[in-house]
């Protein structure tokens, strides 16, 4: 149940993000559910791989570079999910920094303490 409800909430901060950063655009609720979908996708078997990849140029920006990898997987989730648009780099860098707090944010209210 708590994992719906973080979908869910993730959905929203994806329409949160897209009517805050110019830029980034989401045609409806079932498109931001699907961009919710693929993201946690890319997050679960490309993401690992590319962190993995660029771990010599991450440690020489002290993490920086982490906020390159995310932008650009917010890039790939655009050119996938249909009714999702990012018009470049910058909103896509935009997007996932506010994305990134706002799933901060959901964690901490949704954290599941094992108490279900």
């Amino acid at each position: 149940m708590v994992l719906l409800i973080r979908w869910i909430f993730f959905t929203l901060a994806i329409l949160f993000v897209a009517w805050l950063v110019p830029g980034i655009f989401v045609e409806n609720f079932q498109s931001a559910m699907l961009v919710t979908v693929i993201m946690a996708l890319i997050n679960i078997f490309i993401r690992p791989l590319i962190v993995f990849i660029t771990l010599p140029i991450n440690i020489l920006t002290l993490g920086l570079f982490g906020l390159v990898v995310n932008a650009l997987l917010f890039m790939l989730a655009g050119y996938i999910a249909p009714g999702f648009y990012v018009d470049g780099f910058l909103a896509a860098f935009l997007g996932s920094v506010v994305l990134s707090f706002l799933g901060l944010i959901i964690n901490m209210i949704t954290l599941n303490d094992g108490k279900d």
